[in-house]
């Protein structure tokens, strides 16, 4: 279905690409042996090369280098075997060095593709433009001091992955989609941990708005969105703020924008700079980056499997739905939570206690699935309890609460309560005595016609054995004896 928003002159078409700066993992800066850990205390983690001293020369890392080459082969994109640093200059206070050190004409990776799914089922291709190496500035601290700014340099240096998309996007939905796939992508290769609150997963929303057939109008740019949720307000919200300022007889006017979060509206924050503005230039320190074929080799051997590919082989091993194996495949720690509980047991039970139990836990806990409430290897040790009729589905649901209170395994628990499951056919057949003795009446009507009162019959006797009878066997000895 085509998403367009209602102007007074008719509908208007979104035209969204998105700029994407993620924060390489690694232990050390882009160009400086500095450490990376967030929530040091301030200016904790910088080096003389971070802080912009005379003199200092940078170094590249290597290990951001492999980092930056396998997001490139998880993107399906082209890796460049020479690329080349430039510096990009502005002036910023947190910025040292007054300049940055970034890609610009030669960037590490070339083209490549990203598959979207959306909430109608349908999929959707969103291209890639490029992928570049570069440097983080500082951060300016407002907060901290009434009168002055204070300065932050830990970020200086931090390697980051300027991942930009074509121009494909056309609704806030396929927006948040494709941010949402990109993090995955990233978490699964464990190039970027994705966590958007910390600032190591930032946005950059260009928005303009057409009619349709037209060419592309003026677009800006909303600066820095650190929400997947926010991203989609951000489109909407600019999207509806340049119709009005087309159908009122303005023009658009290319800036940048920051999204108020608060009222749900962008608000400008100065123009939009071009590339020439920046006066980009090779980095004299720096000699062009050679990529040996067979080191992009080695780390495309080595890749992991990739959400679509292992998405794939839950629906054709475990014949689970495409919606379950959606879900169980979004988070990496989950997909191996479920496959540690699936392994030689039923895959679809074991989908639905993930999905359902399991989840709840985690939720009403306020726990997550890298640290869940209960074990995979407890969970799946429940599962076994029902498989071998040890435990009915009920009796199932009051172990695993138990399990969630306690942390201790299934079998103990079952143990400890006495919650073992009844499959003894004599002491089922005693207890449904007794229940028919007690409710000859209801017999009667059972055997005049009733039939609805079996379910009854089976209440009863499950509520005389404290829900431990089995009920397949409860089941079959009832039907024997009213008949």
């Amino acid at each position: 279905m085509t998403y367009t928003i209602e102007g007074e002159s008719g509908p208007w078409e979104v035209v969204i690409g998105l700029e994407v700066h993620a924060q390489v993992m690694s232990n050390a800066k882009l160009f400086s042996g500095a450490a990376t850990a967030f929530g040091a205390e301030p200016n904790a983690q910088v080096s003389f090369i971070d802080a912009g001293f005379p003199g200092m020369l940078p170094v590249i890392n290597r290990e951001c280098v492999a980092q930056a080459v396998r997001t490139g082969l998880g993107l399906n994109a082209k890796v460049n075997l020479w690329s080349r640093f430039d510096r990009k200059n502005y002036f910023y206070a947190d910025l040292p060095q007054g300049y940055q050190i970034s890609q610009y004409a030669h960037p590490i990776i070339g083209e490549g593709t990203i598959d979207i799914e959306l909430s109608d089922g349908s999929t959707k291709t969103i291209g890639i433009t490029r992928l570049h190496l570069e440097q983080d500035a500082g951060k300016s601290l407002h907060d901290q001091h009434a009168t002055k700014s204070f300065i932050d340099l830990n970020r200086s240096g931090v390697a980051l992955m300027e991942i930009v998309s074509e121009p494909d996007m056309r609704s806030p939905e396929e927006a948040g989609a494709y941010l949402t796939k990109l993090r995955q992508i990233m978490r699964y290769l464990g190039t970027c941990d994705g966590n958007m609150d910390e600032g190591s997963l930032r946005a950059d929303v260009n928005v303009s708005v057409r009619k349709a057939g037209e060419g592309f109008r003026t677009r800006c740019e909303v600066k820095n969105v650190n929400s997947i949720r926010f991203v989609m307000q951000a489109v909407e919200a600019e999207a509806r703020r340049q119709i009005e300022v087309w159908e009122s007889g303005g023009t658009v006017d290319q800036e940048t924008r920051l999204f108020d979060t608060g009222r749900g509206v962008t608000r400008s924050m100065r123009s939009k700079e071009d590339a020439h503005d920046y006066r980009y230039f090779p980095d004299p320190d720096l000699p062009p980056l050679v990529i040996d074929a067979a080191f992009v080799e080695s780390l495309k051997a080595a890749l992991p499997e990739l959400p679509d590919q292992r998405r794939a082989r839950y629906v054709r091993d475990y014949g689970i739905t495409p919606y379950d194996a959606y879900v169980l495949t979004l988070e990496r720690e989950t997909a191996a939570y479920y496959e540690t509980v699936a392994k030689g047991r039923d895959a679809k039970q074991a989908a639905n206690w993930v999905m359902g139990d399991l989840f709840a836990a985690i939720n009403r806990t306020k726990t997550s699935i890298a640290e869940p409430p209960v074990s995979a290897a407890d969970l799946g040790a429940l599962l076994d309890l029902m498989a071998d009729g040890t435990l009915s589905g009920k009796l199932a649901k009051e172990v695993f609460e138990a399990m969630v209170e306690t942390g201790r395994a299934p079998g103990a628990i079952v143990e400890e309560r006495g919650l073992k499951q009844v499959t003894d056919t004599g002491a089922i057949e005693a207890v449904i005595d007794q229940v028919l003795a007690a409710n000859a009446d209801k017999v009667a009507e059972y055997r005049s016609g009733k039939d609805k009162l079996f379910g009854f019959f089976v209440g009863q006797t499950m509520k005389a054995m404290q829900g431990k009878g089995n009920p397949a066997l409860v089941n079959d000895v009832l039907k024997q004896k009213l008949s």
